[in-house]
């Protein structure tokens, strides 16, 4: 069963005249665009945290939970959860909360982030980057685990306090809270991703979709080694829908620019060319156009990776929210319906 969804980290904005918008006129933007992507027909929305000035959407599961009550059929998740920084008693409560608001339709995916912001701001050392991770997953793992059979907690760990408690509250209602590890590209996330028994998501955002093939490859001998059924891989990469392949470029090309460069700066990339960002249309992993242009793309990325869900980062820095609206009711009326025909015709 394929899984068609979109994705916004809430980037920050800007008016028709040029005027940036505040981080809290953004956040009740990306509520309306959920609200729509629930009307058009999408099957997830995600919403990822991030702790800097150009990103609106620091706490993903309080911004769901207001979407929760204004949706009624579409997945709600996070893209990602950046438990390393988190206590994943707190990140599990959170979420059952909002499980319990959505009538079963929370997912959380857990990562280490692409940005490291929220390791000073909480108090945590980049030395314990990987240990941080490697022992909240295994604890959250252990409250899961908790949730399903009712059975008390009894986790010792190194980086915090013993935990012996006999549950953790709001108990899920329906069913496991679906948890997914978000991956950006490391084998050893892979490996332990399957080693924890969690779906997999991959973050793909530049480059060649078919060039993740091994992760995916490897995942699933991770999978069989560790004697675990075969589990559901997700993708995530950028994308923009318009009228026109023309309209959708000259659209999103300003702000993705602006957006790459940004963080470029502060990664030591060069600045983006106008051939690279076309060459990542053609090529690589934007997927920028018509809905047929987009949809084409989807279909073949699908059934290249032979994954299960597809979601669309459809914010680029401040491409603006009437463009991202238009944006979404395309994908959701058109992209979909036309992903899911070539699927089936094998086009």
């Amino acid at each position: 069963m394929i899984e068609l969804g979109l994705d916004t980290f809430g980037d920050i904005t800007t008016r028709s005249d040029g005027t940036t918008l505040s981080h809290a006129e953004v956040l009740r933007d990306v509520v309306a665009e959920a609200v729509l992507a629930d009307e058009v027909g999408a099957d997830f929305i995600g919403v990822g945290e991030h702790h800097r000035p150009d990103f609106a959407i620091s706490a993903p599961e309080t911004l769901l939970a207001g979407i929760a009550t204004r949706t009624s059929r579409i997945k709600l998740g996070s893209a990602v959860t950046v438990l390393s920084s988190d206590d994943p008693i707190r990140v599990f409560q959170r979420f059952s909360t909002v499980n319990a608001l959505s009538n079963g339709r929370a997912e959380v995916i857990l990562g280490r982030g692409s940005f490291t912001e929220s390791f000073p701001l909480f108090g945590y050392s980049m030395n314990d980057y990987e240990a941080l991770f490697e022992e909240k997953v295994n604890l959250f793992a252990a409250i899961l685990d908790a949730d399903r059979t009712g059975k008390a907690i009894e986790w010792t760990g190194r980086m915090r306090a013993p935990l012996s408690v006999a549950r953790v509250h709001p108990a899920t209602e329906h069913h496991r809270l679906s948890t997914w590890i978000g991956v950006g590209g490391s084998p050893e996330s892979v490996v332990r991703a399957a080693r924890y028994g969690f779906p997999l998501t991959i973050a793909i955002i530049g480059g060649n979709p078919r060039r993740f093939a091994p992760f995916i490859a490897l995942y699933h001998r991770a999978l069989d080694q560790a004697g675990k059924p075969r589990l559901p891989v997700g993708i995530h990469s950028p994308g923009h829908v318009a009228e026109t392949d023309a309209q959708a470029r000259e659209e999103y090309w300003k702000p993705y620019r602006e957006m790459r460069d940004r963080i470029g700066s502060e990664r030591g990339w060069p600045p983006m060319q106008r051939g690279e960002f076309e060459g990542e249309i053609a090529e690589g992993s934007l997927c920028v156009g018509s809905p047929d242009t987009v949809a084409r793309k989807i279909a073949a990325t699908l059934r290249d990776l032979g994954v299960r869900r597809f979601d669309m980062k459809y914010s680029a820095g401040s491409l603006s929210h009437e463009a991202m609206m238009r944006s979404i009711g395309l994908y959701g009326r058109e992209v979909i319906p036309r992903v899911r025909e070539l699927l089936a015709s094998g086009d």
